[in-house]
């Protein structure tokens, strides 16, 4: 592509940098812009698995994001006496712990380090106006700065407001009927490198787990209807969570008192973005901003760097900018449903009302947990780390600055 150079990305989470990372190599001029201040550092435990997982290894950071892992071992589900009730190690046939687990903001600064040299980014400043031309965009800021770029690419979060100023209503927030809080709490003797899942009357699930930076991640997720929780201030937030929290057992009342000190506390409804087209002229959108599949699929980071990685390579191949779009929608797009297909009776069946309900749970975890499942899980999976079956195909794309992917042929 020769013709569409100058390109800004608003946000510079994964997706963001990633992007960056790959427009770069094929010598676009790229900005990125981020509403916070500073690098959002923030966040739980995420994992690169699949071919994100390839991506990150054609990068060259696969040895960085190793080195930051968070040194999980697997998942358990326990009891209130904090007993475990079933236990999945990682690399077992049946696991939910990944090889690459790393906390998100680490990720995001391993994105940054491996990208400020070849991108600039602007902190605190947002897009207020996008007008398109047809051969360019003119951008201004909240700043009150004005530019001119080729494209323009929105890598924001679920709720962008970039994309309301773009799509309008088209993209549909999905509700799947749970709230999630999360926040990181102090380490204490008791906690280990597991994972740990407690399931609560009431339709309550408390986790906790483990990170490399002598803390843990914590976050309490509960069945509601649709209430505007996420609207709340920060402080009624947490009188709310700290209500859910009563009588929750567990360690309910430790991560109830965090509360009071904590600055990182998050709550938010759980959603999927559904979008009918993720481009409208020089203007297209990846990541949360398109395609969120949420944190029940464990692949919103996966999607994330896959689609940055498919974009980048349908610009730098095609001379118009819209057959790039349509290119990466195209290859993109089916991926996206299939990672949004939500087995049945999820989340309600992992999130049961009763003392009875949870027992029944637990003991169904137990026995999925068990030697003999195990066993005969392992015969039908690959033995070896890299899944047999395709779950997108990532072409080769030719790029121009070949810095980091020659290394990984």
């Amino acid at each position: 592509m020769t013709k569409s150079k100058k390109v800004l990305i608003s946000g510079a989470s994964i997706a963001g940098p990633t992007l960056a990372f790959w427009l770069a190599r094929a010598d676009f001029k790229v900005t990125v812009i981020e509403r916070s201040d500073a690098l959002r550092l923030g966040g739980q435990n995420i994992d690169i698995t699949g071919p994100a997982q390839k991506v990150v290894r054609k990068m060259g950071i696969e040895s960085d994001i190793r080195a930051a892992h968070t040194g999980e071992v697997g998942l358990q589900f326990v009891g209130s006496d904090n007993q475990p009730k079933a236990s999945f190690p990682k690399n077992k046939a049946l696991t939910w712990t990944q090889e690459l687990e790393i906390i998100r903001g680490d990720l995001v600064q391993i994105l940054y380090d491996s990208t400020k040299k070849d991108v600039t980014y602007h902190f605190g400043d947002w897009i207020e106006e996008l007008k398109q031309h047809s051969d360019q965009v003119n951008v201004t800021f909240n700043s009150g700065k004005k530019e001119t770029f080729d494209l323009v690419i929105l890598a924001e979060g679920i709720r962008s407001s970039t994309r309301e100023l773009v799509f309008g209503k088209e993209p549909v927030f999905d509700y799947v009927g749970l709230y999630m809080a999360y926040l990181t709490i102090p380490r204490e003797k008791s906690d280990n490198k597991w994972w740990r899942w407690y399931t609560a009357v009431k339709s309550r699930v408390l986790m906790l787990r483990p990170d490399n930076h002598g803390t843990m991640r914590a976050s309490v997720a509960f069945l509601e209807a649709e209430k505007g929780y996420e609207k709340l201030s920060p402080e009624e937030q947490k009188n709310l969570l700290k209500a859910k929290l009563k009588g929750a057992g567990w360690e309910a009342d430790r991560i109830s008192k965090a509360l009071d000190t904590s600055e990182d506390a998050y709550l938010d409804k759980v959603g999927q973005i559904k979008a009918p087209r993720w481009s409208d002229g020089r203007i297209a959108m990846i990541g949360d901003a398109a395609y969120c599949p949420t944190p029940l699929t464990g692949k919103g980071t996966t999607l994330a760097i896959v689609g940055a990685y498919l974009l980048a390579g349908e610009l730098a191949r095609h001379e118009n900018h819209e057959d790039a779009f349509a290119a990466y929608e195209k290859r993109m797009r089916p991926y996206v449903e299939e990672v949004q297909k939500l087995p049945p009776g999820i989340p309600w069946i992992v999130y049961p009302k009763t003392s009875v309900g949870v027992s029944v749970l637990n003991t169904f975890v137990g026995i999925f947990a068990s030697r003999p499942v195990q066993k005969l899980v392992s015969l039908f999976t690959p033995k070896t780390k890299e899944k047999s079956k395709q779950e997108i195909v990532l072409p080769n794309f030719k790029w121009h600055n070949l810095k980091a992917e020659d290394h990984h042929k």
